[in-house]
């Protein structure tokens, strides 16, 4: 027994390569360059025993992911998935889509918070996960609950925004709400803090982040303005709910002096050039003692 993570996908929404993007790092990808390994979009899943798991989001790429992950294929019966659980950190697209595909009358559990699973409740095209089979259960912050018996999870709000599909919304910017958290989750006397999507410190987030033994952080661009450079889009990074990787107020610089264990990025756009094997960006966090994340990625605690 001990505290188990797969990392089933480690990019950001759309993947890498993007489907319609040309920026400089899917054009390696498109040509097949080993330097750019191709990525699903960002999720990963816990275990205390190999038996159950707990999916933290269900990417849209949930399917492909199944199949390259053994651990979570059926095993038993006509009917059966070794994901008991499935815990939103957000209402991004990229975090819910996957759950249409859960959708064959299996029994698992969906927590988050209120304001994340109310979004799920406004949208119809969700009860095609039955709720006689599947729970919703709605998690308050801070407060410590077991989704498997044996992992014991805890929610902190981190500096976000309120998903894009619901930007027409009052926008919050910046602030701690349920719209966008961090989790905590420890067994066996080990420590995981999974936090892919955050705008800005905080002082919860130093205290959530210390000590850890394993911390998967938000590595969504490398530079702020990284969309706007590369043509692809109009938005910087902490206008999305992202903080850069680089620069003083950067990830890398502000959370320097947090002890802690492995420290990993995950859910990478795909223009950003830290995916590119030997490049200056990936040298830069290496130097720094930070990891690229990669689909398949495992760690045993």
């Amino acid at each position: 027994m001990g505290l188990r993570a797969v990392v089933l996908g480690s990019a950001a929404g759309g993947g890498v390569p993007q489907w319609n993007c040309g920026c400089p790092v899917c054009r390696l990808a498109w040509a097949g360059d080993s330097r750019v390994q191709p990525r699903t979009q960002s999720s990963i899943a816990v275990s205390v025993d190999g038996e159950k798991w707990l999916l933290l989001n269900a990417s849209p790429d949930i399917r492909q992911q199944i199949l390259s992950n053994p651990v979570l294929q059926p095993r038993n019966g006509s009917r059966h998935s070794p994901i008991a659980a499935v815990l939103l950190s957000s209402g991004d697209i990229d975090h819910i889509a996957g759950l249409l595909c859960l959708r064959e009358r299996q029994a698992f559990l969906l927590f988050g918070t209120a304001e994340i699973l109310g979004s799920l409740d406004e949208n119809r095209v969700f009860e095609v996960m039955a709720r006689d089979v599947v729970s919703r259960r709605a998690v308050r912050l801070d407060e410590s609950f077991e989704p498997l018996p044996g992992l014991i999870v805890s929610l902190i709000a981190v500096p976000g925004k309120v998903s894009l599909w619901r930007e027409d919304e009052p926008m919050r910017l910046g602030e701690e709400t349920e719209a966008t958290v961090g989790v905590a989750i420890s067994a066996a006397g080990k420590r995981i803090a999974y936090i892919p999507g955050c705008a800005a410190p905080s002082l919860r987030l130093y205290e959530t982040i210390t000590g850890t033994d394993l911390l998967f952080f938000d590595g969504t661009l490398w530079e702020d303005d990284e969309m706007i450079t590369t043509g692809v889009g109009s938005k910087t990074g902490r206008r999305m709910g992202h903080m850069p990787m680089s620069g003083p107020d950067g990830s890398m610089a502000t959370l320097a002096d947090i002890p802690c264990g492995k420290r990993i990025f995950i859910h990478i756009n795909n223009t950003n050039r830290v995916l590119v094997d030997g490049s200056a960006e990936r040298a830069a966090i290496e130097e720094a003692g930070w990891i690229i994340a990669h689909d398949g990625m495992a760690f045993s605690l």
